[in-house]
């Protein structure tokens, strides 16, 4: 398996001045996500916490719903990148043909390759009304949390995270990756693995919200999205439809509300 980073020699060009430098960089590799001998997905992910990884997908693509549905999981380094193999319960083999992806998945883009218009915008359900109750300071304060727990980002300056955020306790959970899709999704297998409820917090993003961040998030049970960057207008949307909290631009202390603010200590009135 590969190491998080490698160190490597470059060039740094500052005005005419020229020295060598030598950087510490995020590697990242080929998964393949195979479900009962199928493979569903090749992405390319950072070389750590690829357990969680794979649950995360696994339960944010519907491939499995708990992870009792889980006979047996294994990773299976080989050279050129790894396999996560799952065999699962035979009720939900369906979903391998419903949500199979034949692509290599590039780290920006997180619906690349599947194979209907269809599957892009599937169908989420409806988060109850219900759900953690956050301070202004908590959610204003977030993404600055979040940055204590981002020990990759310190070394290479180059990676996403995503974090869970509990009410009066702060960010408890992180994950990183040098793509904001797989970030997130280990973050939910994390939490799904370690018995976090995902509908007492939110989770907290170093990146835009694109429509599969407002989907992952969703399909996980979490309420609350607060993001460093802006959303899409089509995630706004879904968030919009599926009863999600939605906050971006939450940095220097400041934040937007642009979905159901109910669940934050403000009122309507105050949302951006």
């Amino acid at each position: 398996m590969l190491p998080a980073t490698q160190s490597l020699r470059g060039l740094s060009v500052q005005g005419d001045a020229l020295r060598e430098v030598t950087r510490c960089l995020p590697e990242e590799m080929p998964v393949a996500l195979v479900f009962n001998g199928t493979t569903a997905a090749v992405m390319m992910a950072s070389p750590v916490a690829l357990q969680d990884f794979a649950f995360g997908f696994a339960l944010t693509e519907g491939f499995i719903d708990r992870l009792d549905q889980v006979l047996s999981f294994e990773i299976v380094p080989h050279a050129a990148g790894a396999e996560a193999r799952f065999w699962i319960a035979e009720d939900q083999a369906r979903a391998i043909q419903v949500r199979r992806r034949n692509m290599l998945g590039p780290v920006g883009c997180g619906l690349c390759g599947i194979d209907s218009l269809e599957q892009a915008i599937r169908p989420l359900p409806v988060l109850t009304a219900d759900g953690p109750r956050l301070s202004r300071h908590e959610v204003a304060q977030a993404t600055d949390r979040l940055r204590d727990h981002q020990p990759l980002h310190d070394q290479t300056h180059a990676v996403h995270a995503a974090g869970f955020l509990l009410p009066g306790r702060g960010i408890v959970l992180a994950r990183e990756d040098v793509g904001r899709h797989n970030a997130l999704d280990k973050l939910i297998g994390a939490m799904a693995r370690d018995g976090f409820e995902a509908g007492a917090g939110a989770i907290v993003l170093t990146s835009r919200v694109s429509v599969e961040m407002v989907q992952k998030t969703v399909m996980a049970g979490c309420p609350v999205l607060i993001a460093v960057s802006a959303p899409t207008a089509h995630a706004l949307r879904l968030a919009m439809a599926a009863n999600l909290t939605l906050v971006a631009f939450a940095r220097g202390g400041g934040f937007d509300v642009y979905a159901h603010p109910t669940r934050l200590q403000t009122g309507a009135s105050d949302a951006a």
